[in-house]
């Protein structure tokens, strides 16, 4: 059952000094939880510095054999080295992540640093792919996988409509209606292409795998583990999300944090 904890305590680390007590709202038995998971899905919202900390401190407790990206392409990947791996900022340059479109990358290299040896693995659903879709659809996109991870499959009338506002509201009411369903396509697109990532991380390591990935797509209601269970039915997942100032996530999680929101100005000034 989904709890929401205050962030107040730190548990348990294997060791790593951290500067906060991000991770403090999870209890013995939300660890114990994890230890048994294969695959470990924790979200985010992507310019929340706490929200890192808190998934860095994740992946140091349970030092993974894997851990998935949903920023990072194949193509930044493969430039990835151990000695990079120890130098933020030569990591930032061999990922070029100034020119990714992400948050500032000091937010997200304890996460790799955490984990020093695991294998990390790419998710990111290109800027091309995702505008593809709209011309040649979800299917065709993804590939011959598409029914194995449940793309085939429509989504329910209640859920379509709900998911199609949420387009609209993240996009500040600007969004033309007829884009509506490929917004959402593309959304569901982007959930199987990090299932697929994790099962390819899985497979390949046999061990752990953590996803870090915004809370949209860790919500275990009709994100990635909906698209997991479609592909291999049974996998034991744990979803957490993380939400802000005493608020949960929208959708359904095993566990639920919460953290200060950062100082942000309006998103909508963009669309003015």
């Amino acid at each position: 059952m989904t709890r929401l904890f205050a962030l107040i305590a730190l548990t348990m680390t294997c060791g790593r000094a951290f500067a906060g007590d991000a991770a403090a709202g999870l209890q013995a038995a939300d660890w114990a939880m994890l230890d048994k998971a294969r695959i470990v899905i924790v979200g985010e919202v992507h310019d929340n510095p706490q929200h890192h900390e808190t998934q860095a401190q994740i992946v140091d407790r349970l030092q993974p054999e894997s851990v998935v990206f949903e920023m990072l392409s194949p193509q930044q990947v493969v430039r990835i080295t151990p000695e990079s791996r120890r130098d933020e900022q030569a990591l930032r340059e061999a990922l070029d992540w100034e020119s990714s479109g992400w948050p500032d990358f000091a937010m997200y290299y304890p996460i790799f640093a955490a984990a020093p040896e695991a294998a990390i693995h790419p998710a990111l659903l290109s800027r091309d792919a995702a505008r593809a879709v709209m011309q040649d659809g979800t299917e065709t996109v993804f590939g011959d996988e598409a029914g194995l991870y449940g793309l085939t499959e429509p989504l329910d009338a209640d859920q379509q409509t709900a998911r199609e506002a949420m387009q609209m509201s993240a996009h500040c009411d600007a969004l033309p209606a007829e884009m509506l369903p490929a917004m959402v396509q593309i959304q569901r697109l982007r959930d199987a292409v990090l299932a697929r990532a994790a099962l390819t991380a899985l497979d390949e390591t046999d061990g752990t795998v953590v996803v870090i990935t915004g809370n949209g797509h860790a919500r275990a209601d009709w994100g990635v583990p909906v698209y997991l269970e479609a592909a291999r039915p049974g996998l034991p997942i744990v979803t957490i999300g993380q939400g802000e100032d005493g608020r949960a996530p929208d959708g359904r999680y095993d566990i639920v944090l919460t953290a200060p929101a950062p100082t942000r100005g309006d998103p909508c000034d963009a669309f003015q």
